[in-house]
């Protein structure tokens, strides 16, 4: 009969525990509200228990493990996608804590934690929640570590666990780099983590708001030339035409409206711009594109629209005129639906509108002028945390609360110009960014969604108007975080906190760049450099077989070499302790042995002294002759220091 497993030290489940803690945290931000909490509760109050010697009652568990399918399948549906089984894997994982009373447990569960581990790689892939995984795994080979008879102490279990995970990096950048790669992730499915919504098509009171505190990238854009100054830095995404009052929308008619003819005289500008998922198929472009990437298609106001929704990270490259006329001449349609406002909403606003009409008439700059100057004069104010508004939502805002942030300014500009006759239209997109000067990109955040005006003027076609930049000018010339500053902007929006953020980006990027970006196209270009087919087994198989054996080797020449190294040490003090003891005139007979030469001194000191000795004597010939084992460094340190310190 087969003997039961030993039960495991209060050391080794403490390190399990741990393990498990580090998978429930690295899961807990996309766990459901109910779950995390008791999973944490749960996994304290089994390590407390079984450190006072007490069994998890079985009955509880078993209704735990039937209360938790139930309650995964209430949340989602389903046990099947990623939310519901990581809910159900990490669930599952704190509970196996429940039942481990042996050895044989303890493996099962580290095993089990590090599946749960690696299954958090499918909710993000940035640099820093990989290094936290990795860093999970740390705790896990500890645990098997401790299980073993000569762990030793913790510090050592620790430090040996770090030391086998680094001796791990070799091998695991030859896997990944040989190891051939799938076209695409096996989960295929867009990273719920990774998709930010971004921009909408459509902008009602706080929509933009919500991305306004929202400082993650949005997308990343490298430039052939120079970076352009900040203030030419607007990347449109949609155009709103239909307002009903309270929410501005592309609207249905302007689908049918024809692409708008552009001229650019000057030279374009190229980029490419590096997307993060949104799960929407808006493409920001700067200024106005004159050509649309693969895979996109213009609508009429020459926005880009993806042929479906961005699930992944994307690359596209453009051409952009900086200097352009858009649509010189403007149909009837598009003319209708540039001047269309809801009937009997906000009778103030029109009111000032037809008093400008009748002051100005036709001059539509000297409407526009009037506007822009009420916005700077008239005690206008950018927050971040406007008052809420009424159902005349215009008339609020312009004569009575007088504070908001740029959809509010944008929203009323487009109504005031429509009730005094000028077409114009709402632009919802980026501007600004952070120009990285040392890898020469342009980081782009949700921070830095941003809402405008077109105007059309006579001979000049579309013309861009910023009512923004009349209120906050630093909006535009310093930047969205800039003027969040004293305008409602949270704590981790400190200048200095993004800035940090900001130089941080730039390894973010490197990572996304070769390896997140590793695709089985980058592998076939690096691989053929070296004479690597990587569409031939024998070929990637005598590649890794080669450098499998390189790694292996020099693995061996160092653990081989760790040994001696020691010994060296160790004799080195010697040798020191020998020199001090001959100053003193206990000198070292030729041909005497370290433990005879000891000995007759120790015969010659008093009590103490000689005590001392003879344990450096018996501890230096034990490590020196006497170990059948690698000798521990730790050890070795600990003669040496003794030997320094004694002082016939």
């Amino acid at each position: 009969m087969k003997a039961a497993s030993p039960r495991p030290d209060t050391r080794s489940f403490s390190l399990l525990s741990l393990t498990v803690a580090a998978a429930l945290a690295l899961h807990a931000t996309h766990l459901p509200l109910w779950l995390s909490p008791p999973l944490a509760l749960l996994l304290a109050l089994r390590w407390l228990g079984f450190r006072r010697g007490r069994r998890f009652p079985a009955l509880l568990r078993y209704a735990l493990v039937l209360a938790l399918p139930l309650g995964v399948i209430a949340t989602y549906g389903t046990l099947f996608g990623r939310l519901p089984g990581a809910a159900l894997a990490v669930g599952l994982l704190v509970l196996k804590l429940t039942e481990t009373e042996t050895r044989r447990d303890v493996h099962i569960a580290v095993a089990f934690a590090a599946f749960t581990l690696m299954s958090a790689l499918l909710f993000g892939q940035s640099l820093p929640h990989t290094l936290l995984v990795c860093a999970a795994l740390w705790p896990a080979l500890a645990t098997l570590l401790a299980l073993q008879p000569s762990a030793g102490d913790t510090r050592a279990i620790l430090k040996t666990a770090a030391l086998r995970l680094a001796a791990a990096l070799p091998v695991t950048l030859i896997a990944f780099v040989l190891i051939p790669r799938l076209a695409t992730p096996l989960w295929g499915a867009p990273g719920l983590q990774q998709a930010r919504t971004g921009i909408s098509a459509s902008m009602s009171p706080g929509a933009i708001g919500q991305l306004l505190v929202d400082d993650s990238p949005a997308f990343r854009v490298g430039f052939d030339g120079p970076i352009p100054p900040r203030s030419a830095r607007y990347f449109r995404a949609v155009v709103l035409w239909h307002f009903d009052g309270r929410t501005w929308t592309p609207g249905r008619a302007a689908r049918h409206l024809p692409l708008e003819p552009v001229q650019a005289p000057g030279p374009a500008l190229r980029y490419t711009i590096s997307m993060e998922a949104t799960r929407q198929t808006l493409l920001p472009a700067l200024d106005m594109p004159l050509q649309a990437p693969t895979g996109a298609r213009f609508t009429a106001e020459r926005t880009l629209l993806a042929d479906k929704p961005v699930d992944h990270g994307l690359r596209y490259t453009l051409d952009s005129a900086t200097t352009y006329r858009l649509q010189a001449r403007l149909g009837a349609r598009a003319r209708a639906l540039a001047l269309q406002l809801p009937a009997n909403d906000d009778p103030r606003t029109r009111a000032l509108a037809a008093r400008w009409r009748a002051r100005y008439g036709d001059n539509a700059p000297a409407i526009i002028t009037a506007a822009l100057r009420r916005f700077h004069d008239d005690g206008y104010r950018y927050t971040l945390m406007p008052p809420p508004l009424g159902r005349q939502q215009v008339d609020d805002f312009l004569f009575d609360t007088r504070a908001g942030f740029c959809e509010h300014y944008a929203s009323a500009f487009v109504f005031l110009m429509r009730a005094a006759g000028i077409p114009a239209r709402v632009v919802a997109g980026y501007q600004g960014g952070y120009a990285d000067r040392v890898a020469d990109y342009l980081l782009v955040r949700q921070a830095d969604a941003h809402a405008w005006a077109e105007v059309w003027l006579r001979g000049r076609g579309w013309v861009r108007v910023d009512p923004t930049a009349a209120v906050r000018p630093d909006r535009i010339s310093l930047g969205a975080i800039a003027a969040a500053q004293g305008a409602g902007a949270r704590w981790y929006q400190a200048a200095w906190l993004v800035g940090l953020r900001d130089r941080i980006d730039v390894l973010n990027r490197l990572w996304d760049q070769t390896v997140v970006g590793f695709n089985a196209l980058r592998q076939r270009g690096l691989l053929t450099r070296f004479g690597v087919d990587p569409q031939r087994w024998q070929s990637v198989a005598l590649a890794l077989g080669g450098a499998l054996a390189v790694v292996l080797a020099l693995g061996l020449a160092l653990a081989l070499r760790e040994p001696v190294a020691a010994r060296d040490t160790l004799g080195r003090g010697f040798d020191r302790l020998e020199r001090r003891l001959a100053r003193r005139g206990h000198r070292r007979q030729p041909g005497e042995a370290p433990a005879q030469f000891m000995e007759r001194i120790a015969g010659n000191l008093p009590a103490a002294h000689a005590s001392t000795l003879r344990e450096l004597s018996t501890e230096f010939v034990r490590l020196r002759y006497a170990c059948t084992q690698p000798v521990s460094r730790l050890a070795v340190r600990d003669w040496t220091r003794r030997a320094r310190e004694f002082e016939p």
